[in-house]
């Protein structure tokens, strides 16, 4: 009998040591750092390659602003060139004789040629500032598309959560249709049921299956669009924070949109483009002064000749007749800057009907997800009413089975009111221009565009200083 209880007690501490040494080995255990929404928007900020294209062209747009500045500087070429002559030559005298002539010789040219603009109308300038509103505008439009990245990512991080936990809902769904089963094929040994109770059973575990099999296929998509716009697959997902900040009253906000939205400021200076493109096609029936200079040097290799010489001058010219073209170019700005002015009314437009669409969504949205809420309060008490019924007879499996599936219907319905929310609200943000990396205040390196504009603006020459930064800002962006 002591022996007995020596054994109990070896084996009362032996398990308990092993339960103690698996709970050390779960608090020892590396625990995952749950991904949160915020680390997905910065990784798409990071990672996007249509921001990067974008930001490309900006500094594409850019470098045409030196290019117009160039044109407003002195502009110096040289020529150099190296020749040989060769040839016979034949002359009669006349007491009847003939001379014959060798025609060989080398020549070297060396040639400097030197212009600068004093006045064209002010063409050249105008350029300069069309340049200038047009890299405002293409700013612009990079903002819109920063805030169609980061929605994207939004919806993408709750997809992938909605996608999860359908999944978790149907394999649930299907553990209960499997042990419903049982206990209808249970009843049916005993008389209780028929054997289509039991067929019933059997189908709504056959759709189950189905359907965890969709909702497994439609959370792989998901997780595919997330590994797209994030960069990297979905990891453990944090649920979401609380819903952003936003203007409570809609008309505040769809003024503010009309203020600040990006889309409306490109717009806006696209206009301001037009009007100067207008000005600089009549500046072109002006005429134009150029001051002019030249060095020349000519040495014949074959002998001490050479010849030096110079040229400097004012020259003037403009346009008399070109057969009605420059008319036709000032009435083709006309009629761009009108199709801008056009544009911008249906920006502004749109802008504003996007803003009473996002709140209106919104709040549609809030609304059923309160409906999901009563349903699944309603749904849960049915089936459970319904349930314990069937236990005494009362109702049938059929009808057991039928006040399940409304309980997941309404359950599937929450998890996409959820996640529709949190998309609606963040769209509101974008609809009023304040879906930004800055405007959320993400951790991450926001892209500058002025820091490239700055290096650029003045042309600058690779010898000098600002040009030796600008091709280190070159190299680092290329490593990217």
């Amino acid at each position: 009998m002591s022996q007995t209880k020596t054994t109990k007690r070896l084996v009362f501490w032996c398990r308990s040591l092993a339960r103690s040494a698996g709970v050390l080995a779960v608090l020892a255990a590396p625990v995952a750092k749950a991904e949160t929404l915020a680390d997905a928007l910065v990784a798409a900020y990071k990672t996007s390659g249509l921001l990067e294209q974008n930001r490309a062209l900006l500094r594409a747009a850019d470098e045409d602003v030196a290019t117009a500045v160039a044109a407003l500087r002195p502009i110096l070429n040289y020529s150099a060139s190296l020749t040989r002559d060769f040839g016979d030559s034949r002359s009669f005298t006349t007491l009847g004789g003939q001379t014959v002539n060798n025609l060989e010789a080398s020549n070297g040219t060396i040639g400097l040629a030197a212009s600068l603009l004093l006045y064209d109308g002010g063409a050249t300038s105008l350029g300069v500032d069309a340049a200038k509103e047009t890299v405002l505008a293409t700013r612009q439009q990079l903002i819109s598309l920063e805030q169609t990245v980061l929605l994207r990512a939004v919806s993408a991080y709750l997809n992938v959560i909605a996608a999860r936990e359908f999944v978790s809902l149907r394999q649930n769904n299907l553990r209960l249709l499997t042990q419903e089963l049982r206990a209808a094929q249970d009843r049916f040994e005993v008389g209780e049921v028929t054997r289509t109770d039991v067929a019933q059973a059997e189908a709504s575990l056959a759709e189950a299956r189905s359907g965890l099999a969709t909702a497994q296929g439609d959370l792989l998509q998901a997780e595919e669009e997330y590994r797209n716009v994030v960069g990297n697959a979905p990891g453990n997902l944090s649920a979401p924070p609380s819903l952003p900040r936003l203007e409570t009253n809609v008309e505040t906000a769809r003024a503010r949109a009309i203020q600040t939205h990006p889309d409306l400021r490109a717009a806006q200076h696209l206009v301001a483009v037009a009007e100067l493109n207008i000005m600089r096609a009549e500046a072109a029936l002006k005429p134009s002064v150029s001051a002019v200079g030249s060095l020349g040097y000519t040495e014949n290799f074959g002998n001490s000749n050479f010849t030096r010489s110079g040229q400097i001058g004012v020259e003037l010219g403009g346009p008399i007749y070109r057969g009605g073209g420059l008319s036709a170019a000032i009435r083709s700005a006309i009629a761009s800057r009108d199709a801008q002015r056009g544009n911008l009314i249906e920006v502004r437009k749109q802008v504003s009907q996007d803003v009473g669409s996002a709140y209106a969504s919104l709040a549609a949205q809030r609304a059923s997800l309160q409906s999901s809420e009563e349903r699944i309060r309603a749904a849960r008490i049915a089936f459970e009413g319904v349930r314990e019924e069937a236990t005494l007879g009362a109702r049938t499996t059929l009808d057991v089975l039928d006040a399940e599936q409304e309980l997941l219907d309404a359950e599937t319905s929450r998890i996409s009111d959820q996640a529709n929310l949190y998309v609606a609200a963040y769209a509101v943000l974008q609809a009023t221009g304040r879906l930004t990396a800055q405007d959320l205040s993400l951790g991450v390196q926001q892209y500058d565009p002025n820091a490239y504009y700055d290096l650029v603006k003045d042309a600058p020459v690779p010898s000098s200083t600002q040009g030796q930064k600008l091709d280190r800002v070159l190299r680092a962006l290329q490593k990217q």
